[in-house]
């Protein structure tokens, strides 16, 4: 008894779009039509839909369909396939690893686990930007910026509130004494992280990317006067840094 379409893919367990896809691969043989001009399919067909369903099933991408297919015995194409699955189980048991560690620690599941242990002491402009600096850095450099988050002093005296609540308008006054603030804090981390200040060893694309698009997320993270305090802190902290190395 002939089938249409709808009829086949209930009885091969599919749908009617994965019968036209495998049409348009070439996998699945076109039926005759009936003098209504609705296809007819066969029980050849059926056959062949419940192979690439079961090729399907163990892994067998579509373009390797037709290999195994034609070959009772393939073990070379099946040894790849089993290769890339090990490969994907290990990448699932990595996932599951990093959602366990992120609901035990209740923080931002796009955060690096790497920085899980300072991840509440961090505004949600320094989470971004420790996400953006994954993807410009290598690992020592993300090593040593975890350490640098690890060594950070607690400001008790608020100085950290308040540059995080700063107003884009904030006078000047207010502009310098935070970058002051800031400034011996930043000295001590050039001097004991001086990549900072050269990263052309550190970073896993083009050195002038790197910065662009560091530069591009620090405008969309901070306003004017928070930007302002931390050039002004850098600057100071460069200059400290200079003349304790001369000294």
């Amino acid at each position: 008894m002939p089938w249409s379409t709808t009829e086949l893919a209930t009885l091969a367990g599919t749908t009617v779009n994965t019968i036209r896809h495998y049409h348009r691969l070439g996998l699945l043989e076109h039926p005759e039509r009936r003098s209504n001009g609705y296809k007819s399919y066969e029980a050849t067909h059926l056959l062949r839909l419940l192979q690439i369903r079961r090729l399907r099933d163990i892994g067998v991408p579509l373009d390797r369909i037709e290999q195994v297919a034609s070959d009772e015995r393939p073990p070379e194409t099946l040894r790849a396939i089993d290769a890339g699955l090990d490969i994907q189980i290990q990448r699932l048991q990595r996932m599951r690893s990093d959602i366990s560690v992120i609901l035990k620690g209740d923080f931002a599941a796009w955060l690096p686990l790497q920085f899980e242990d300072v991840a509440d002491r961090l505004s949600s402009a320094e989470k971004a930007a420790i996400l953006l600096s994954t993807t410009l850095y290598d690992s020592r450099a993300l090593a040593d910026m975890r350490q640098m988050l690890l060594d950070e002093p607690d400001h008790s005296d608020g100085a950290s509130e308040e540059f995080d609540a700063l107003p884009p308008d904030a006078d000047e006054a207010t502009r310098v004494r935070l970058a002051v603030r800031f400034a011996p804090e930043l000295a001590l981390v050039f001097r004991q992280y001086p990549w900072l200040t050269d990263p052309s060893e550190r970073v896993s694309v083009p050195l002038d990317a790197a910065q662009a698009a560091m530069a591009e997320a620090m405008v969309a993270l901070y306003n004017p006067a928070q930007r302002d305090v931390m050039a002004r802190a850098i600057e100071i902290a460069r200059a400290d840094s200079r003349a304790a190395t001369q000294d």
